[in-house]
């Protein structure tokens, strides 16, 4: 079976960064042509430099980073640095990346790619704000077409929100582009909190990452040690949910996933509810289906995959 094509879009943050290295250890069943860069998280300039620390750790200084949008298209910046620290992926020191950002910005490489490559080839992978995304199909929407899929990481349903009562950060921080790219009739799969909140980090786990005796797994095994925290004493959970890297296993193994086919509508205008993904889960509407949202994995089956793959590097 020959590897699937896809460009990840990202903020990283340390989940971002393990989902990153994920796609990276699996060359026969996914190809990365490039990684393009967002503010998120945190600010462009961070998130640019943490991709390019995450590709030389997993030692792909030929991999193509690509800096994006540097702000939401119609709001001011929210970043999550109480989440992921002041870098992003504060916790084990980092040296600066010497490997250099690649000329063009992250837009045009989208563009580009998908009109270079056979129509239905690519799929995009969003983990952060969609804002590059939604840039890239207002400004060549012959592009959106030619995508195979769209698989991010993003919303809420039964979970509701985890930066507003009602929204999830990654749309919170740019509805008007989430509201872009679920409304482009791309075929689109959604990762929510529904999902990735069952993803949760354990002691036995992270310990699993520690034991490879490598330096991505104790790099793993301390950034999942860090950002875990905030979530274990925000929700009283046992581990933290390991958000961006579901996006990357249900590309190797969707057999581990399971969700319902319905409609997913963005709400960009009110104060109480902004960025809420208002999922038509129950299907009580005739709004027309536009995704695959995801409801449950198998996290057992998630983690051993994360420990198989990662041990490569």
């Amino acid at each position: 079976m020959t590897a699937r094509k896809i460009i990840i879009d990202t903020d990283p943050g340390q989940d971002d960064a393990v989902a990153i290295l994920l796609a990276l250890a699996s060359p026969e069943d996914i190809e990365v042509l490039g990684i393009t860069a967002v503010a998120g998280n945190v600010p462009l300039p961070l998130t640019e430099r943490n991709a390019r620390i995450v590709c030389e750790l997993a030692g792909r200084r030929d991999v193509k980073v690509f800096a994006g949008c540097e702000a939401p298209l119609k709001r001011k910046l929210v970043t999550a640095e109480h989440v992921h620290g002041k870098t992003g992926l504060d916790g084990p020191q980092l040296a600066e990346p010497t490997m250099k950002l690649a000329e063009g910005h992250a837009v045009d490489f989208i563009i580009e790619t998908l009109r270079r490559e056979p129509a239905g080839t690519v799929t995009l992978c969003p983990l952060g704000p969609l804002t590059n995304i939604a840039t890239a199909f207002e400004r060549a929407p012959d592009i959106v077409g030619r995508v195979q899929e769209i698989v991010l990481m993003g919303g809420a349903y039964f979970e509701v929100g985890n930066i507003t009562p009602a929204a999830e950060f990654n749309i919170y921080v740019d509805p008007e582009a989430a509201d872009i790219v679920f409304r482009s009739g791309a075929p689109l799969v959604v990762m929510p909190l529904d999902v990735t909140h069952k993803a949760l980090t354990t002691r036995s786990r992270i310990d699993a990452f520690r034991a490879m005796g490598t330096r991505v797994g104790q790099m793993v095994a301390a950034w999942t040690d860090f950002f875990e925290r905030f979530d274990m004493e925000k929700y009283g959970s046992e581990g933290a949910p390991l958000h961006d890297p579901c996006v990357i296993a249900y590309l190797i193994e969707p057999h581990l996933f399971s969700g319902r086919v319905i409609n997913v509508a963005i709400e960009t205008v009110s104060e109480l509810t902004l960025g809420m993904t208002v999922a038509d889960w129950w299907r009580v509407t005739d709004r027309p289906r536009n995704c695959l949202f995801i409801g449950d994995l198998h996290a057992d089956g998630f983690y051993a995959l994360l420990a198989n793959r990662l041990s490569r590097l």
